[in-house]
């Protein structure tokens, strides 16, 4: 099994995964509650660049050359620039304004979701794509992390919990109040 970067032609692949992660926020999002919009929404942002869920911001894992897993971050001092191009999306295809909360900010790279394959649920992958990421943004190149958890996900916060994430206060995303969480380096004085 390896975490790597995902890869353009693997938008198809991806898409699933992050709409495990996100299904009712992308149906907020396009006015809709249709699953082959969204998807198709999706695949327009995932294979494209420049958007907060381009495949250039996801991290993939791979096992035995199938994708079972996928991690969509970016820096949340983008976010408005890496949010214009889903909003202007959205607006053409949908005739929806799309205009959310902010759920991140500067200072953080913010892990918008994680998906993993249902077949795949429940053997510790998650863990696993979270470790990774802390060590890769945290450990590496000493910047925070932070994500929002909803209220009705005690197991994932428990899991972000004992990883190492601490709450540090809440966020609003589409009308619904969320824990934002962050995990950030440590600072060793000299």
């Amino acid at each position: 099994m390896q975490i790597r970067k995902a890869k353009q032609e693997e938008s198809k692949f991806i898409v699933p995964y992050l709409l495990l992660a996100m299904e009712d926020i992308v149906y907020k999002f396009i006015g809709e509650k249709s699953h082959e919009k969204a998807t198709v929404f999706l695949n327009a942002m995932t294979s494209g660049k420049d958007n907060q869920y381009s495949y250039e911001n996801c991290w993939v894992v791979e096992n035995e050359d199938e994708i079972i897993a996928t991690a969509c971050l970016y820096d949340g001092e983008r976010l408005h620039e890496l949010r214009k191009p889903v909003a202007d999306y959205i607006k053409q295809n949908f005739g929806n304004n799309f205009n959310p909360e902010d759920e991140t900010q500067a200072g953080e790279i913010y892990i918008d979701c994680v998906g993993v394959n249902p077949n795949q649920q429940g053997k510790g992958l998650g863990s696993k794509i979270f470790e990774f990421l802390i060590n890769e943004y945290v450990v590496k190149q000493k910047k925070t992390l932070g994500l929002l958890v909803d209220n009705d996900n005690p197991k994932a916060e428990k899991l972000y919990l004992k990883l190492g994430f601490k709450t540090v206060g809440e966020k609003t995303l589409v009308g619904k109040t969320l824990k934002h969480m962050q995990y950030k380096p440590l600072i060793h004085n000299s």
